[in-house]
């Protein structure tokens, strides 16, 4: 086979397929899906990855070399030039009848992504070859859609993007699930008094990954009034479930001079803006998740688009649970933290439709969370979807200098880990208040899949780290 050598210039299969007439000469350049041959003819399914149907490709025997080219195997990257014809075939409206085909890379017999199911578990081994799939490639696809919607949604509304770090040295959350970064020998390091002395480590203290960049971006919403984060996230949290990742990518808006009121009705809007987004836009892809994997997911998507988002507070919620007569595997009592069946059973049975949960008991809350006039509770919200359950948590911040001090305290935090955090509290304080959402776990909602490895492109999960 002769291997090719082109300019970029081509036609993605998306704006072929959409073509609203036929076209005498393109050039489009993708990866063999499947082929079929005769005597006389071959075809070839090519997929360049811009939409979920692959362009039939005509080889006929008059077409030079055919004898080799049709023997061209599934994966193989190649480059067609012909015409774009109307195609006899059902459930296609284009084919492209080849006047000219190169092969830009050959594929070994033992291509893993033959034309077969394959599981999504076998498809998790082959990380790298997996977007190839028409599964992958509509989540990719979605991920890349819904991504521009988060900045869209947020920039519509005169957020400012901030990029928070990476590496810190606070634990955002308290819970020490965080991945340490150091240079030093971990077989010798430096010790003082029989401990690691960090001062000597590149930063000249401990330091991890993050587990949220919202401490920083309080500290941009007292300068720019709303801001945003998008990027990646860790917890380094030993657990196997299929909703948990080490490395995840999260969405933290933070808005000065709001309470939590306002801080739903921003988490009501970017959940409504984001599903009606991907109804409208991501249309062919849903299309092959509702179909394949959950039945009625655009259904589900559209009711909640149009739903009315409840709100009741937590002691209201507990108090339902409770007369609710059913029986849960985890008991229902004030003062725990809601569990899945129990956010389940407040969206699809209490409500009939998402609801945020206020006011939750401070001891089962972060330090940063503002504490309610009744000592006892914090104004914290999560916002729970039928079939799911908590897809987004937030609250109004502390900002009381005095109260956060000793929030901190009670919580086992050291007031003076946080200087800078606390100087926000003495210079120019205001009420403020902002949320995290998951953007895996909301692409779980959004598509149905049902493990979070599914949605990101290389999974890191206890024990792996492969690609």
């Amino acid at each position: 086979m002769t291997r090719a050598q082109s300019p970029r210039n081509r036609t993605r299969i998306k704006d072929a397929m959409a073509s609203a007439v036929p076209v005498d000469s393109l050039c489009v350049k993708g990866w063999v899906r499947t082929v079929r041959r005769s005597k006389d003819v071959a075809f070839l399914a090519v997929n360049d990855g811009s939409c979920f149907a692959s362009l039939q490709v005509v080889l006929e025997a008059s077409l030079p070399g055919f004898d080799e080219l049709a023997r061209i195997g599934t994966g193989a990257c190649v480059e067609v030039t012909g015409a774009l014809v109307a195609s006899p075939a059902q459930g296609q409206s284009w084919e492209l009848k080849a006047a000219a085909v190169g092969v830009l890379g050959d594929a070994d017999p033992e291509y893993p992504l033959q034309k077969k199911r394959h599981s999504f578990e076998y498809l998790r081994t082959i990380a790298h070859l997996r977007p190839r799939s028409n599964t992958f490639g509509a989540v990719f696809r979605m991920r890349s859609s819904l991504s521009f919607a988060i900045h869209r949604f947020f920039q519509e509304r005169g957020f400012l993007y901030v990029q928070t770090p990476i590496i810190t040295a606070n634990d955002c959350e308290g819970a020490g699930e965080m991945f340490r970064v150091t240079t030093l020998n971990p077989a010798k390091p430096p010790l003082v008094g029989g401990q690691v002395d960090w001062k000597e480590d590149f930063f000249g203290e401990a330091t991890g990954l993050t587990v949220s960049g919202q401490l920083q971006a309080e500290l941009f919403a007292t300068a720019f009034g709303d801001v945003y984060t998008f990027g990646p996230t860790f917890r380094a949290e030993n657990s196997n479930t299929s909703r948990h990742a080490a490395e995840f990518w999260m969405i933290e808006p933070e808005m000065a001079f709001a309470d939590l009121a306002e801080d739903c009705r921003l988490g009501e809007d970017f959940i409504r803006y984001l599903v009606r987004y991907a109804l409208d836009q991501c249309g062919e892809d849903l299309a092959f998740f509702n179909d394949h994997v959950e039945k009625g997911l655009i259904d589900k998507l559209e009711q909640v688009a149009e739903a009315s988002f409840a709100t009741m507070s937590y002691t209201e919620a507990v108090a339902a649970l409770q007369k609710s007569g059913q029986s849960f595997e985890f008991p229902v009592e004030w003062g725990c933290d809601l569990q899945s069946e129990h956010e389940r059973y407040l969206t699809e049975k209490v409500v009939g439709g998402p609801v945020f949960v206020t006011d939750y008991p401070k001891d089962i809350k972060a330090f940063y969370m503002r504490l309610n006039d009744d000592e006892k509770t914090v104004a914290a919200m999560d916002l729970l979807l039928p079939r799911v359950g908590e897809i987004i948590g937030g609250s109004q911040r502390e900002e009381r200098h005095d109260v956060l001090t000793r929030r901190m305290v009670e919580c086992g935090i050291a007031p003076e880990s946080l200087p800078w955090y606390l100087d926000i509290r003495r210079w120019g304080s205001c009420p403020h208040a902002g949320f995290g959402l998951g953007f895996e776990r909301f692409l779980m909602y959004a598509t149905g899949m049902e493990n979070i490895r599914d949605l990101i492109p290389f999974p890191r999960t206890p024990g792996n780290a492969k690609f």
